[in-house]
């Protein structure tokens, strides 16, 4: 079996071209992980955010309630 140049021509390009491919797809997956960790950091500042705001919710409704006693203390002694 005696296989011609042609066909070891065509082996090589096809071999080059799915070294191209292969490559493409790692740079694409180091891009995407490298973007990810991106977003991930700015979900990490969103649910600080989001924690902080819980805490400033509750003392809103604390202070809400203070002032109400307050008023209600003004009234009656009005």
């Amino acid at each position: 079996m005696n296989l011609s140049t042609e066909f070891w021509v065509q082996i090589g390009i096809q071999l080059l071209a799915l070294a191209f491919v292969a490559g493409g797809i790692i740079q694409q997956i180091k891009y995407l992980s490298k973007q990810l960790g991106k977003l991930e950091k700015k979900q990490d500042k969103h649910n600080q955010l989001v924690e902080r705001m819980v805490v400033v919710e509750q003392s809103t409704k604390t202070a809400h309630k203070r002032i109400d006693e307050v008023c209600e203390e003004v009234h009656d002694k009005e």
